[in-house]
């Protein structure tokens, strides 16, 4: 899947790992990620979409192997947030990154009406405007993260709370106009990528440790 380098808004510090040789592996793991949040979250409208973004990810056969029975036993991911006990050492990086986004999608089930529609409308207006660069679209949902950034339950760090209302989002635009997903998911990995690539790096890193 071809990828253009995109010039990130003067606003957006870059994380200065970030142009050394772990910058694609980075984006790899924001790329699963997102995708898993997506796919973990309840009750959406862009299966068809998803799937067809998954093949272009390469998403890991596991990873599709665990959503697909979770498919065949209720229709949905919402009752399945916990993955089977496994040995830490024997766990891929990938399923490990999975096991994050499921936790999070389980978070973003809980506050997902706390997310205004009127807000959610205007973003996927603005994403369907062909006229917009990806620069402009991801101040767009930066404008919007800013501002449900209030919603956020106090308790829980606020690096992990922009990352999780960022693919939020992303899943609520997506929801609302299925055809966007492919563009609202690459400007989702751009925003966090370019915002919040240390966190997300630590985060997995804790993880595998």
């Amino acid at each position: 899947m071809s990828r253009n380098p995109v010039k990130p808004p003067a606003a957006c510090a870059m994380d200065p790992k970030g142009s050394n040789g772990s910058g694609l592996q980075d984006e790899r793991i924001t790329d699963l990620l997102v995708f898993g949040f997506l796919q973990n979250c309840s009750n959406y409208n862009f299966h068809k979409e998803l799937q067809v973004l998954g093949h272009d990810l390469s998403v890991p056969a596991c990873l599709w192997e665990n959503h697909d029975d979770e498919l065949q036993t209720d229709g949905s991911q919402y009752s399945h947030f916990v993955l089977e006990s496994r040995e830490t050492d024997s766990e891929s990086q990938d399923e490990i990154i999975q096991n994050i986004a499921r936790q999070l999608a389980h978070i973003g089930d809980r506050m997902d009406r706390s997310i205004p529609p009127r807000l959610v409308n205007h973003l996927a207006i603005q994403f369907m405007n062909g006229d917009l660069s990806e620069e402009e679209r991801r101040e767009c949902l930066a404008a919007a993260l800013e501002q449900v950034m209030h919603t956020y339950p106090k308790d829980m760090e606020k690096e992990k709370t922009m990352l999780m209302l960022t693919m939020l989002l992303a899943k609520k635009v997506a929801d609302h106009t299925p055809s966007l997903l492919h563009d609202v998911f690459r400007t989702t990995v751009n925003v966090i990528n370019q915002s919040l690539p240390t966190y997300v790096r630590n985060l997995v890193r804790n993880e595998m440790d």
